[in-house]
Parts: C-alpha cells; sequence; structure tokens
C-alpha cells in the first residue's frame, strides 16, 4: 500500500498504477479540484493480515460522479473497513475523497461491473454509506460490504481482516435486512402465491450466498405488483 511521510511518495509495487483520468484540457481547475477533493491517504493497517479493500489492493478500472458531474478511466479502490473511496492524482498523490460529495462510483473487478450508490445518512431508507445497486425498479435490492478485525487470528499472534456483507430489500420506500428466500417471501406476501410458482417453474435457487439470486424474484415482483 502507499505511504505519505511528509512530501516523500512510497509506492508499493502490489498496488497498481493510475489509469488516465478521461478529462479534456480545456476542464478548469475547478473542476479537477472538485474530482480531487479529500485529504492525503495513510494506511493505517500494516500489521493486520489480508487487506481493507473491497475485492483487491490495486486499484481497479472504476468512474465516479461527484456533485453531479461525471470521471471515467479512474484507478479507483473501495476500503470497506473505513467505508471510503481511494484514488490517485494525476500528479500521484494518494488521496481519500470526500465522501459528501460522492453520489456514486462503479468498479469492474473481473469482468463484472459493480455499481455503488452514496446513501448518506437517509432516514428514509436506513441504509448508510456506500451500497452495492443490484437492482432498482419500483422496488430495490442492496448490498453492503464490510470488512471487520478479527484478533490474533493467525497463529495467534496476528490480526486478521475478514470480510462481511449483508442484503437489504427496500420496499416502498422501507429498508429491509433479508438472509434467506423466506425472509423475502414474508415480505412479499400479498403476492406470495405466485411469487412462489415463478420460483418453482424457474427452478431459481435463492441463497444469501449469492445475493444476485434475489434479483429475478424481485423483478417478477415489481412486474406483478401495483
Amino acid at each position: 500500500m502507499t505511504i505519505f511521510t511528509g512530501a516523500v511518495f512510497y509506492c508499493n509495487p502490489g498496488f497498481g498504477q493510475p489509469l488516465p483520468v478521461q478529462i479534456s484540457q480545456q476542464d478548469s481547475l475547478k473542476e479537477n479540484q472538485i474530482l480531487y477533493n479529500g485529504k492525503l491517504w495513510h494506511n493505517l493497517y500494516h500489521n493486520i493480515k489480508g487487506d481493507q479493500f473491497l475485492f483487491s489492493n490495486d486499484y481497479l478500472p472504476g468512474s465516479l460522479t461527484i456533485n453531479g458531474k461525471s470521471y471515467n478511466n479512474l484507478g479507483i479502490s473501495y476500503d470497506i473497513y473505513n467505508d471510503e473511496i481511494i484514488t490517485l492524482t494525476n500528479h500521484g498523490s494518494i488521496l481519500q475523497l470526500n465522501k459528501e460529495m460522492v453520489d456514486s462510483f462503479a468498479l469492474v473487478y473481473n469482468y463484472n461491473t459493480y455499481r455503488f450508490k452514496n446513501a448518506l445518512e437517509d432516514s428514509l431508507t436506513g441504509i448508510k454509506g456506500y451500497v452495492n445497486v443490484l437492482y432498482k425498479g419500483k422496488s430495490a435490492l442492496y448490498v453492503k460490504y464490510k470488512k471487520e478485525i478479527q484478533i490474533l487470528a493467525v497463529d495467534n499472534k496476528y490480526d486478521l481482516f475478514f470480510q462481511t456483507y449483508r442484503i437489504y430489500f427496500q420496499k416502498e420506500r422501507i429498508v429491509h435486512q433479508i438472509n434467506n428466500k423466506r425472509e423475502l417471501l414474508k415480505l412479499l406476501y400479498e403476492d406470495k402465491a405466485q411469487i412462489k410458482d415463478f420460483i418453482k417453474k424457474n427452478k431459481l435457487k435463492i441463497s444469501k450466498m449469492e445475493p444476485e439470486s434475489f434479483v429475478q424474484v424481485i423483478r417478477f415482483y415489481d412486474s406483478i405488483s401495483h
């Protein structure tokens, strides 16, 4: 990972090189300042096994929308322990972006694009911070990724990062955490018979281990609900 000590820049070879930022030469200094609004990033977890990032500790290809303006072809890392976005400036500085200004971002990993929105502290949804948007229609399905630190998990000597996540289903602007098919069907009680028939006919397997497996059911529910 990368550390700042005064004006000296150190880069671990394991962290990927920055991707070019797609900003024209005519873009104003103000617009660049919006993109690079944040604070210098310091890695505080050298002594913990694993890392605090989602998918990879390399920079991943991605894009950002900040205050309504989109920036493409960026190198981004998502620190899910602190729920913060890390990126590189054109000058090689590593910044933790100002979360209050970030509307959304996307990451590409293993040829899949993962899209996140910033829920901030939305009292209507009950979700705080960045969430992966798996589906958005009348209803919505989100995944909230998190890493925690397990104390002395490695040889009773070293702490270890381990990843968890929660699945959230939003119905009529109310958000519910769900863990399995039974909990989802309980929330869809008014169309439960039709939905169970749909699952059976299509031989769908729904599991928390695969959050995407809930999407077909929720999309069907939206298609039949009023």
